[in-house]
């Protein structure tokens, strides 16, 4: 059979990417070895908040539920049911994919696509049996993996990456994470809130090391607070497996070797290529090289996401597959991303976009800074939440936005309006033209432009 698009690799690039071509008409297969959804679906982004989600209700309920007038004796928790919800959740997304596949009538084939030369795909079925399929372009949405630590490599028990960290059995009570990006931070406070002790490791001298200072620092406080051991300015000189464990020498403000359960390695990924005879030009860190229409050098070869490098998100791979097909098809002229948003899961939620201050000065830009601290926002109040605040990055003379931090309740859901802001080029005054409905925490947004011109009403 002859396809307009064979798409290898189905997660939120490769799906997203097939059913786009398929609303435009187009003949589409999309190749998965393993389920639709790829590694977000099924072992990333939906999974971990749905930990996530389990991690923050019994926190709240073990140390803070006096506050809120309630009396909770015997309380306990069940490991493995905890487990069990996040991969109910990740089926029933995985099924809403394939739905969606039946639905726009993209084929999908269960195996691993190999590219052995332009418009011809060889997929190896998950029972053994290959097939090649013609297709006038290719689309290589194949991903990453996690990065083992040199000299430490992962056996799925002792030493394990995110994807292990989601099922591991029994609960470890002790844990050592190597790496403070979002997944580093994320594991630490789901293990931390049922009780594991956690010590994260973070070789740079903040945790999120691309997010703000301010920020930083401020979530290595409440962590810190939580209970979690956090050594920044920290490497991991030596590692090595025991019989029951892991021991990790440290150096930093302090040297010392430290014995773990597990040791969580989250210091980053590494580019998972397609099988197959064709070479493709890579990047200096391997990724696969594109144009800006996301076209390889192999004519009628295109690639998106995860796959052709940074920054390493399910919406950043979405939105390029989308240009990419769009593009291939005539739809519309591709483009390369530009800004976009960036979150961390964890209490206090912690979501960006645009410039931090410190990049800001480093471009020799001029601008204010306006914050709005959660303490005085009536609505953080009375939910109880008023850790944390907004921050924007405002451009002088013009008053544009070029970055927001938030750090606090719900920070996730609320950076979309700063986003829009930014895609819009909206100024500061805009922003506080806009009404703010109160009681909400969106209405620190508007405190926050207001701030940096000495016009907030709340501080």
């Amino acid at each position: 059979m002859r396809y307009d698009l064979i798409v290898i690799g189905g997660g939120p690039a490769g799906y997203v990417g097939a059913i786009r071509a398929a609303q435009l008409g187009r003949r589409v297969a999309c190749v998965e070895k393993e389920r639709a959804g790829g590694t977000c679906l099924n072992w990333g982004c939906i999974p971990t908040k749905s930990l996530l989600r389990n991690a923050e209700l019994y926190h709240l309920m073990k140390h803070r539920a006096a506050d809120f007038g309630f009396k909770i004796e015997g309380l306990s928790y069940d490991w493995k049911k905890v487990i069990q919800r996040s991969r109910e959740v990740s089926d029933k997304n995985a099924a809403g994919i394939e739905f969606l596949f039946k639905k726009n009538k993209v084929d999908y084939l269960r195996g691993e696509g190999f590219v052995d030369q332009p418009g011809e795909v060889r997929v190896k079925f998950n029972d053994g049996k290959t097939e090649t399929h013609a297709t006038a372009n290719i689309l290589i949405s194949t991903g990453v993996v996690s990065r083992p630590l040199p000299g430490l490599p992962f056996n799925a028990k002792t030493v394990i990456g995110s994807r292990e960290a989601m099922v591991l059995e029994p609960q470890p009570k002790s844990m050592v994470i190597i790496g403070a990006g979002a997944i580093g931070v994320e594991f630490a406070y789901f293990y931390n809130a049922f009780g594991t002790q956690v010590t994260l490791v973070e070789m740079m001298p903040n945790l999120l090391p691309v997010e703000d200072t301010e920020v930083s620092q401020l979530l290595e406080r409440a962590l810190t607070k939580q209970g979690i051991k956090v050594l920044t300015d920290t490497k991991t000189t030596k590692a090595e497996t025991m019989k029951k464990g892991v021991r990790v020498s440290l150096e930093g403000k302090a040297s010392e070797t430290l014995e773990f359960d597990v040791a969580l390695v989250a210091i980053g990924v590494v580019p998972l290529l397609p099988g197959g005879k064709t070479k493709f030009e890579l990047t200096e860190r391997g990724y696969i090289a594109t144009d800006q229409r996301y076209q390889t050098k192999v004519n009628g070869v295109y690639a998106a996401g995860d796959i052709i490098g940074p920054p390493w998100l399910a919406h950043v791979a979405s939105w390029e597959a989308i240009q990419a097909v769009e593009g291939m098809f005539g739809k519309a002229e591709p483009r390369k991303i530009r800004e976009f948003p960036g979150c961390t899961y964890c209490q206090p939620q912690v979501a960006s976009i645009g410039l931090t201050e410190r990049a800001a000065k480093e471009s020799g830009k001029k601008f204010r800074v306006g914050r709005f601290p959660f303490s005085a926002s009536g609505k953080a109040r009375a939910i109880g939440e008023i850790e944390g605040f907004v921050k924007l990055i405002i451009g002088e003379p013009h008053g544009e936005i070029l970055g927001a931090h938030i750090i606090g309740p719900e920070a996730t859901e609320m950076i979309a309006e700063l986003g829009l802001a930014m895609t819009l080029e909206a100024t500061y005054e805009e922003i506080e033209a806009t009404i703010h409905a109160h009681p909400t925490l969106s209405e620190s947004v508007h405190e926050a432009a207001g701030q940096a011109f000495g016009h907030a009403i709340h501080i």
